[in-house]
């Protein structure tokens, strides 16, 4: 069974194409399930859409919800729409978040860690000038904000787990070994998943998020894996699916998961 959880759309305003694309797209390529999972609205400002590049606006949610909820009963039969959302972790604004999902039947809402010491992970003049131990000290501050959005309870999917290596390739020699193997032990305490990201191809860094050494540490501790594009134009949908599925194989795992109505639905690789 091939799927995607992890698309975007024009709402999110980064995004090319609408919802009907990424599912016509999913189609194309053989996809049995598609989920839908753009940028929530930014909840922790009163401004109505504080970042129109980035994410959609507050207005918006209800009709996203509604558009995907319509399309998934106009496509039963010719494959799977499900209903998710990403949503980024920040710990003083996490209540106002949970609430705010949670007028919604969300199939699955995926954690994103996207700032850190409120500087973007992909902004590469973040690591300008920073000592080596200050390095590691803010690597090791983007896995602890992992650690805390696993323990949150608000998420089933753990989003795109080392992206700060994006646009800073340099990120994955930073030595932070123990702080990799404490966050994916308590992903897997939490019951979470991780989502073999393939987007990585259109940063600097290239390759999958995570990379193959932090999905071994995973296998190790029995994490959940389950599969993203992270697609923001429709022909994305899907992507280098085969190839992650050859790889997941290789380091031992024999099945990976997605979600519905939150629950997990396990398939064999």
């Amino acid at each position: 069974m091939k799927f995607d959880l992890h698309t975007h759309h024009f709402r999110c305003g980064h995004a090319d194409g609408n919802i009907r694309d990424y599912i016509e797209a999913a189609i194309a390529a053989d996809l049995q399930v598609i989920g839908i999972s753009d940028h929530t609205p930014y909840f922790g400002s009163p401004e109505e859409q504080p970042f129109p590049a980035i994410s959609m606006a507050k207005a918006d949610l209800a009709g996203y919800v509604e558009e995907v909820l319509a399309l998934k009963k106009e496509y039963e039969g010719k494959i799977k729409v499900l209903l998710g959302i990403e949503s980024d972790y920040f710990p003083k604004h996490a209540e106002v978040y949970q609430r705010a999902l949670s007028a919604y039947p969300f199939d699955y809402i995926i954690g994103s860690i996207h700032h850190v010491r409120d500087i973007s992970i992909f902004n590469k003049n973040r690591w300008k000038k920073l000592t080596p131990e200050q390095q590691v000290a803010d690597k090791e501050e983007y896995f602890n904000l992992i650690r805390q959005s696993a323990r949150s309870g608000m998420f089933q999917i753990i989003a795109h787990m080392d992206a700060m290596k994006g646009n800073y390739p340099p990120f994955s020699e930073i030595m932070t070994d123990a702080a990799i193997d404490e966050t994916l032990s308590v992903i897997a305490e939490c019951g979470l998943a991780i989502e073999v990201n393939t987007s990585g191809k259109t940063k600097l860094s290239g390759g999958w998020y995570p990379s193959n050494a932090i999905l071994e540490v995973a296998h190790h501790h029995g994490v959940d894996i389950t599969f993203g594009s992270d697609a923001h134009k429709p022909s994305r949908v899907g992507d280098e699916f085969e190839e992650v599925a050859k790889v997941l194989k290789e380091i031992g795992y024999t099945e990976w998961v997605y979600y519905e109505q939150k629950q997990k639905v396990t398939v064999p690789l």
